[in-house]
């Protein structure tokens, strides 16, 4: 289980298993070529860069220009330091107009606009019912259920609808109805994150390269033998390392949400930390991770949780519908099976 610290949400299940299947491939006629490669911790999860070829500076430029912009994001969106941006509005407990930054800003923008189009099953105010289930920052006796009337009860400070963003001339604002409402970023800014770094380098004029923040991937160009970057999907509830599927990601984005790590059981039935806000109880359907491929991880990293939540059913009615490739796994009697929308059989890869 991974816990950042942007939240509480696990989402990471694209484990990072790409270098194995990157080096695997039938060597080309030319030698592979050099890499600059950094990773370490950051949010409590772990961020990788691979740069084919030279990076200005080298590893201690480019693990320094990485962290800096991962500092800056941890300083605003971080639920756990206190003196983070976001932090400090959800202990701003008034429903007072609150200053934020265009980081932030732009991060909460595009999850109300992924949220209403998923008709609030992505709801970055879930906080309340997340901690009322025991699965966030509030500890619970293992196992505890919360009564009808409590979720009602913490069902009254989330909602996007509760939310309100504003921008003049003096910058960027957010606001809430109720002074105890609080935001969690954990479902986009991994992704927004891997994002900036893969501005980053695209501004160093960086042509082939890989980043991962947690699960949320962007690739551009070749590797060091040449060929598109790819992907493995974790097989659930199996040693980490073995794929469920390969997939190529050439110039692309993706993310997963998964619920099969982070969950309790109690009289026979599994509750998972992956929170419906409209029930304001866990997933109770048998889909344990959704994949999403897009061109931006910001786009993807925001779209797979609420996806999940909705389950393989009506989320590849909304895929199809929508044109967006997604990847589901479905626990079965049998084991798990695979479930996908027609956009995504492209980025399929045979597993050698």
């Amino acid at each position: 289980m991974i816990r950042n610290l942007f939240g509480i949400i696990c989402i990471a299940t694209i484990v990072v298993v790409f270098a194995f299947f990157n080096n695997r491939t039938s060597v080309p006629a030319e030698s592979p070529k050099a890499k600059v490669e950094v990773s370490g911790p950051i949010f409590g999860t772990q961020y990788g860069i691979t740069v084919v070829g030279d990076y200005p500076g080298g590893s201690v430029k480019l693990e320094q220009d990485a962290m800096e912009i991962l500092n800056r994001i941890n300083s605003e969106i971080s639920t756990f330091n206190k003196n983070s941006e976001l932090y400090r509005f959800n202990d701003f407990q008034s429903t007072d107009k609150f200053p934020i930054s265009e980081d932030t800003a732009l991060m909460i923008a595009e999850s109300m606009r992924i949220g209403r189009l998923l008709n609030g099953v992505m709801d970055i105010t879930v906080g309340p019912l997340v901690d009322l289930w025991g699965f966030g920052h509030i500890k619970k006796e293992e196992g505890f259920v919360p009564s009808d009337e409590e979720i009602a009860e913490a069902k009254k400070i989330v909602g996007l609808d509760k939310i309100h963003l504003e921008f003049n001339y003096n910058g960027s604002f957010l606001r809430k109805d109720h002074p105890l409402m609080r935001v969690d970023l954990a479902t986009i800014g991994e992704g927004f994150a891997a994002d900036q770094l893969a501005k980053m380098l695209n501004n160093r004029g960086i042509s082939n390269y890989l980043v991962h923040v947690a699960g949320a991937m962007r690739a551009k160009g070749l590797n060091a033998n040449g060929i598109p970057w790819k992907i493995a999907i974790e097989e659930p509830e199996d040693t980490i390392g073995k794929p469920h599927a390969l997939i190529d990601i050439h110039n692309l984005a993706v993310s997963t949400a998964g619920s099969y790590r982070n969950y309790f059981e109690k009289n026979g039935k599994r509750f998972s930390h992956a929170i419906n806000p409209g029930t304001g109880k866990p997933i109770d359907h048998d889909t344990v991770s959704v994949t999403v491929i897009g061109d931006t991880a910001t786009f993807t990293d925001a779209l797979d949780t609420g996806l999940l939540v909705m389950g393989a059913d009506k989320a590849l009615v909304f895929a199809n519908e929508n044109n967006l490739a997604i990847y589901c796994l479905v626990k079965t009697k049998d084991g798990f099976k695979a479930r996908y929308s027609r956009a995504f059989k492209n980025y399929l890869v045979p597993i050698k």
